[in-house]
């Protein structure tokens, strides 16, 4: 109540003809107190006026990257989903008390993978060699469409495995290092791919807005896709539900929990496969109609709408699903292509290098 009354006499309730108390300004000229009033109030008007402004101008950015953000996430969903299939391979066979730090570990390294190295390396392109983009996004949907045939490839033809054990005889704390550094080397490729594909998805010309898209991208995915893959790999704790529950009720629970996560694990495998064909696919339909080859994109695009042009209801749904399995299909076709190429001239050269170094 004291406040209020204050604030009473200062806006004028208790001030002659409801003006500002001269007490509260002696210096100030009482002849031109009236224009001094009208200014002053003028002044506080314009400077609440730029304020709204600012704050109307910073909601709207706030809206643009959320937006932005989410566009561009989905671009990526791909390679988030393959990479919850894959990471839990890298704490099988080691104590179960060292699961979650490991994940612990790799969520680290990945954070500082897109945060630190990645996003100023992507912003210095976008301002400096945009045109590096579409050769780099090309390279990357390349790569994802070769893991993904290799995948398929492995599934048709399980003999040809070649990979060879270099862990048996490791303790716990080296086979632990080897498996956390091969996790930090694969993650830094499949988030310089998630940056890239995100950066391209990203219509905003303010390079404020790029970053912050980027930023909240990455945030979000190694949150997520980490959060996803600890649940994963502590499914196997239902083992001990089963063994040592107290209810049958929750031993039951546990038993469906070990049986039921094979399955799970085949069908996030498999989604992650076709997402990471479907987007790999779809990088280079793109990248070949910007770099002046539009025959795969415009063929595809009239495909899609002849087929959904007859039907009466989810022609929207209809166009993606065509346009989304034509480049499965398309990344299938050049990731097969590619198996040779890698396996017998770019992975000879490698070792070669790495030998000689």
């Amino acid at each position: 109540m004291r406040g209020a009354a204050m604030a009473q006499a200062v806006l004028g309730g208790q001030g002659q003809q409801g003006r500002l108390p001269l007490a509260l300004f002696p210096n100030m000229n009482t002849v031109n107190w009236g224009r001094d009033e009208e200014a002053y109030m003028s002044g506080l008007l314009a400077l609440l006026d730029d304020v709204a402004a600012i704050a109307k101008l910073a909601a709207s950015q706030l809206d643009d990257v959320a937006a932005q953000a989410s566009k561009a996430g989905t671009k990526a969903a791909g390679i988030v989903i393959d990479d919850a299939a894959v990471t839990p391979k890298y704490v099988t066979g080691l104590p179960a008390t060292r699961e979650l730090p490991i994940i612990w570990k790799i969520a680290r390294a990945s954070f500082f993978n897109k945060l630190i190295i990645l996003l100023p390396i992507a912003l210095l392109l976008s301002a400096f060699a945009p045109w590096l983009l579409t050769p780099l996004l090309m390279l990357g949907g390349s790569y994802l469409c070769f893991e993904g045939a290799e995948k398929i490839w492995h599934l048709l033809q399980p003999g040809e495995d070649h990979h060879v054990d270099t862990e048996h005889g490791l303790d716990a704390a080296h086979l632990e290092e080897e498996r956390v550094a091969g996790a930090i080397k694969t993650d830094f490729i499949l988030s310089a791919e998630i940056m890239t594909i995100t950066l391209s998805a990203i219509d905003a010309t303010s390079v404020w807005t790029r970053g912050a898209t980027l930023a909240i991208v990455a945030i979000h995915n190694t949150k997520q896709d980490n959060r996803a893959i600890a649940h994963i790999i502590k499914i196997d704790d239902g083992l001990k539900l089963s063994q040592a529950g107290r209810l049958a009720v929750t031993r039951v629970f546990g038993r469906g929990l070990v049986k039921g996560m094979p399955l799970v694990l085949i069908v996030i495998s498999t989604i992650g496969t076709a997402a990471m064909l479907w987007v790999g696919g779809s990088i280079m339909v793109h990248g070949l109609r910007d770099l002046g080859w539009p025959v795969a994109y415009d063929t595809i695009h009239h495909w899609a709408e002849l087929g959904a042009a007859g039907l009466t209801t989810g022609q929207g749904f209809a166009e993606w699903a065509i346009t989304a399995t034509l480049d499965g299909i398309i990344g299938l076709a050049w990731g097969l292509l590619l198996i040779p190429v890698v396996s017998h001239v770019l992975a000879p050269a490698l070792k070669l290098v790495q030998s000689k170094g």
